[in-house]
């Protein structure tokens, strides 16, 4: 298994992540320009879009949350003020939402979008670095390689039925082994750098601008050596159980 899926690094760094070209779904406004790292269960997929042009849509077809990596894009929802998101900036657009959606020249953004069949939230929510945010859990001890950290998050989209949320995060530096990840994970440092650790022993080293995705049951690792801020989005991926 994979990983990690890199989708994004500042300063043009190079990385390995292999992309295919295809839409997420039947009606995805941006099926012409996606392009997916990983897909997989409880329809989520992460990737990147390059975008230019104008797109109107009457009702947006999933839950997507982006990140813009280069340019400008300009998302226009009743009821809102433009929004105008440069580099490192992103939002959460709700399913059902109308909006137009323009980038005057070339746009890159790294998403995460999951399907939603019951009752959703639509609308924009900005994520934002400065954040209002409140204490969080911590790690258990047992994962720990050093002092526990001190971590706090604001959550600012939750969709019970794709079991997906959004939001800001920050944590003070901790070491954490190598374990199957718990979550289908998106994540966009913010400030700082993470090594994240592999099991053949390889270490992965991302900072501030760099994209992420990890699949839920990836065994990794986390080390660093200084505050982390990231904006995130999780999925807990469902559990079948078997009837008689």
């Amino acid at each position: 298994m994979t990983v990690a899926f890199v989708l994004h690094r500042a300063e043009a760094a190079p990385f390995s992540t292999a992309f295919r070209r295809a839409a997420f779904g039947e009606n995805d406004p941006f099926a012409r320009h996606r392009e997916i790292a990983w897909e997989g269960p409880d329809s989520m997929a992460a990737g990147r879009v390059s975008f230019i042009g104008e797109l109107d849509i009457s009702s947006f077809p999933h839950i997507e949350t982006l990140v813009v990596a280069e340019g400008t894009l300009t998302l226009e929802a009743a009821g809102m003020a433009p929004l105008v998101l440069g580099p490192r900036e992103g939002v959460v657009i709700g399913r059902g939402t109308a909006l137009r959606v323009t980038a005057g020249s070339r746009a890159v953004f790294a998403f995460c979008a999951a399907a939603c069949e019951g009752p959703a939230k639509s609308g924009l929510v900005p994520l934002h670095a400065d954040a209002d945010f409140k204490p969080s859990a911590t790690l258990p001890a047992e994962v720990l390689l050093g002092p526990a950290p001190e971590c706090r998050s604001h959550n600012v989209f939750t969709d019970e039925d794709a079991q997906y949320q959004a939001g800001t995060w920050d944590s003070t530096p901790y070491h954490r082994i190598v374990r199957p990840h718990r979550v289908n994970e998106f994540m966009h440092l913010l400030a700082g750098s993470v090594r994240f650790a592999a099991p053949d022993g390889s270490v992965l080293s991302l900072a501030a601008g760099d994209t992420l995705f990890v699949p839920k049951g990836a065994s990794i690792g986390w080390e660093s050596s200084e505050r982390v801020a990231k904006f995130y989005v999780t999925q807990t991926v469902r559990v079948s159980i078997a009837r008689d």
